[in-house]
């Protein structure tokens, strides 16, 4: 059917009374819009789904969730696993997740599978902490992570801890996909469910004990920090509010203070343009109150948690914000020698990084005797590789991605903002006690190990059209077999279509140039995005910084030339 026929079978289906009925109303006349709905159903990925929320097929709203959760369950109860172990289902704070949270929860419930639920918004870090701790099969999060404030998704987790993959995913997906949106799921209300106790409402005994792994984290003594250190935090109106204020105040950092303005969840997001911590116009009223209180750091995580971003004080009255690489790359660093000095160091220690995380916490581990890995993006990738490094005798050290999220240790599963964020005020506190600034450290790494310089781009191309000129130019780039790009020349062309080594197939391109600076390019898997990540190392920071400049304007240059 095409998205006309679509929009009728949802008119003729609905009850009148539905929202998603009176919404659809609203558009009858209107087909650019009914085309966006309903071109295609919202996909299922890897990972789950997301979207922006309303009425359609390629929308975020009760048909899609229930059909989805309808196929989690067939899959669970195929697979032979016991219902019993059940599913741990948290949410953020955006529009629907707790409508869709308690959803989920009814028909898991429904089906005889039990389920623990929170009762409040939870960071992602503590579902995949509590999947593990409670045993459960499978794990659900409803959260856009940091997307604008129109939409909402549908994270999945297995029995590990780590978000679905493999054959766990492609077994949902086939079973969801079976189902009609307009079936009748299995369902019991709430209230039902918790009196048959197939639902178990979480609690302070649940966060308790994430916290208390968040803190046996710390690297150094007490007596080893300046607990007096400025630390602002904003949580961007999300999940961290009242886990990071926990952690800082049982840590003992006496200077903490949290953005007033964003303190309480606000589905909204009122106080900046979306909540991703990576752009930095998050940090405006950070930055505000760390010149009021002569803040060493900021820091701030997204709506659910799992990303973390800092900037840090330049010296001059101001802040600098960190990319994801350097943060990664300082957090190696001090971990490294903490455990180093602690004798805490393993020689088969392992880091995990993505395909196209840069090579600043590489040279570092390198020169600390750690191992380092790649898989593809995603922490369902890097930390789904924990199980196979320990079959081999590894010991899981630490794992990051240039898209400002890291796992510091190895009970959590997934992105972790709440225990990056202890650590980076550990850090600060660590520093501040040997007289020295974060930027002082940063910078000392960069005259150790090279200056890493980078630059990434995101072409933002939306709906259907957008859709098919991301394919286009992704084919462009695998047919054409480009030998540069300007006066760069291409030394390796990596296509991961097919996989590479040991790593999966994956959309995704790398081209190695012969001066030692490369690039990377996919399509984004949650948003609609071509990405390209482009990185040097050289002596010094502005040759460093405007070659990496240079290469990503041949490349554009080139991609100029598709339609």
């Amino acid at each position: 059917m095409n998205a006309r026929e679509n929009y009728e079978v949802w008119c003729n289906r609905l009850e009148k009374e539905d929202p998603l009925y009176r919404e659809l109303e609203e558009i009858a006349g209107n087909e650019a819009e009914i085309t966006d709905r309903f071109y295609q159903e919202i996909v299922f990925g890897t990972a789950g789904l997301r979207g922006i929320c309303g009425a359609g097929t390629n929308r975020m709203n009760t048909r899609t969730v229930g059909r989805a959760t309808q196929g989690i369950a067939n899959y669970i109860l195929q697979s032979g696993e016991d219902p019993k172990r059940g599913v741990a289902i948290a949410y953020d704070c955006r529009y629907h997740s707790r409508e869709f949270s308690e959803l989920a929860a009814e028909i898991l419930a429904g089906n005889g599978i039990h389920v623990y639920l929170f009762p409040s918004l939870r960071p992602t870090p503590e579902l995949s902490y509590v999947i593990r701790l409670l045993g459960t099969v499978s794990g659900i999060n409803m959260t856009a992570s940091h997307n604008p404030k129109e939409y909402n998704g549908y994270k999945v987790y297995w029995e590990d801890g780590a978000q679905i993959s493999g054959a766990v995913s492609d077994g949902m997906m086939a079973e969801i996909q079976k189902l009609d949106m307009f079936g009748r799921f299995q369902r019991i209300t709430l209230d039902q469910a918790v009196e048959q106790g197939l639902v178990t409402m979480l609690g302070e005994e649940t966060d308790r004990k994430y916290l208390n792994y968040v803190l046996s984290l710390s690297q150094r003594k007490t007596e080893e920090l300046d607990l007096a250190v400025p630390v602002v935090y904003t949580p961007l109106n999300g999940a961290g509010s009242i886990p990071m204020q926990q952690v800082a105040q049982e840590r003992g950092f006496r200077n903490f203070v949290m953005v007033p303005e964003q303190k309480d969840p606000d589905p909204e997001f009122t106080t900046v343009p979306f909540p991703n911590p990576e752009n930095p116009k998050a940090f405006a009223l950070a930055e505000k109150l760390g010149k009021e209180r002569e803040a060493e750091l900021l820091i701030a995580t997204d709506p659910d948690s799992d990303r973390m971003a800092v900037e840090i004080a330049d010296g001059r009255g101001g802040y600098v914000p960190l990319n994801g690489n350097q943060t990664g790359a300082m957090l190696i660093a001090y971990m490294a020698e903490a455990k180093k000095e602690h004798g805490g160091l393993l020689k088969k220690s392992a880091m995990i990084k993505s395909i196209v995380t840069g090579e600043f916490g590489r040279a570092i581990c390198e020169a600390y005797g750690i191992q380092v890995f790649e898989t593809l993006t995603g922490f369902k990738n890097i930390c789904g590789k924990i199980p196979e490094l320990q079959k081999q005798g590894y010991t899981y050290f630490f794992g990051y991605e240039e898209s400002i999220g890291c796992a510091p240790g190895e009970e959590v599963r997934d992105k972790d903002g709440i225990a990056a964020g202890m650590l980076m005020m550990e850090m600060a506190a660590y520093y501040r006690k040997k007289g020295q600034s974060l930027r002082e450290v940063l910078e000392g790494l960069y005259e150790r190990y090279g200056y890493f310089a980078e630059k990434q781009v995101s072409m933002v191309l939306q709906g259907k059209e957008g859709q098919e000129r991301i394919g286009r130019i992704m084919d462009a780039f695998r047919k054409e077999k480009p030998v540069g790009f300007g006066t760069f020349r291409i030394e390796q062309t990596i296509d991961f279509a097919h996989g590479w080594k040991d790593i999966p197939a994956q959309n995704a391109l790398k081209f190695r140039m012969t001066d030692g600076s490369w690039f990377a390019m996919r399509p984004s898997g949650t948003e609609p995005k071509l990405k390209f990540y482009y990185y040097t190392r050289m002596a010094g920071r502005a040759e460093a910084m405007e070659r990496a400049e240079a290469l990503a304007e041949a490349v554009a240059e080139q991609i100029g030339k598709i339609e």
